[in-house]
């Protein structure tokens, strides 16, 4: 069975998450020791809630220079990726930094409101063995009032009036928009794609 750490961000989608892993033969530890993320193969970065309580968590346990550093497979689960960016409007939040940009708030319009919560489909700007094997019709769960803009680290986008950057990746950083652990047999999929990363 392999095994991918998980950054106790203090989300609540963590159980969820433990046995969506444990549905691929995955085995979940989740730990916020600083040697244990340094250490590991992959890396799991999940976020439930709001930007600024989950950098502060990061901050005080010590594990943003930590994250930053790190050169193995790391997937941002939905604020989890949004962290990954420079600012948040969240609470005029900074984030780590890792990729480029801002994350801004979604507006509602008519037949759209905010948050964004249900199913969506991907379409893929590029081949990325993250998204290996769907076709153009799986559909992803989605919960967010905030989200990136279409931007040069984007290898997947969701239309929600315009589009959003539902993937991204810059080197071994990769980040989802959406829940894999709420999205079913696509979900799973890209959370096996995910511990199969070199």
């Amino acid at each position: 069975m392999s095994e991918v750490v998980v950054i106790d961000s203090g989300g609540a989608n963590l159980a969820s998450l433990k046995f969506a892993l444990g549905r691929i033969g995955a085995r979940a530890r989740f730990t916020t020791d600083a040697q244990d993320i340094r250490n590991a193969e992959r890396v799991l970065l999940p976020g439930v809630g709001a930007a600024g309580a989950t950098m502060q968590r990061l901050q005080n346990l010590g594990l943003v220079p930590v994250i930053k550093s790190l050169n193995c497979p790391l997937l941002g689960i939905c604020l989890g990726m949004q962290i990954l960016f420079e600012h948040s409007e969240e609470g005029d939040t900074p984030c780590l930094g890792i990729l480029p940009g801002k994350i801004k708030r979604l507006h509602p319009t008519i037949g759209l409101p905010v948050p964004h919560m249900g199913w969506n489909t991907l379409e893929q700007s590029g081949a990325d063995p993250l998204l290996e094997g769907f076709p153009s019709s799986a559909y992803f769960y989605f919960v967010h009032s905030y989200a990136a803009e279409k931007n040069a680290n984007t290898i997947a986008i969701s239309k929600y009036g315009g589009p959003l950057t539902a993937v991204v990746r810059r080197a071994n950083f990769y980040g989802v928009q959406f829940h894999p652990e709420r999205s079913s047999a696509a979900g799973s999929k890209v959370l096996d794609n995910f511990l199969k990363l070199k």
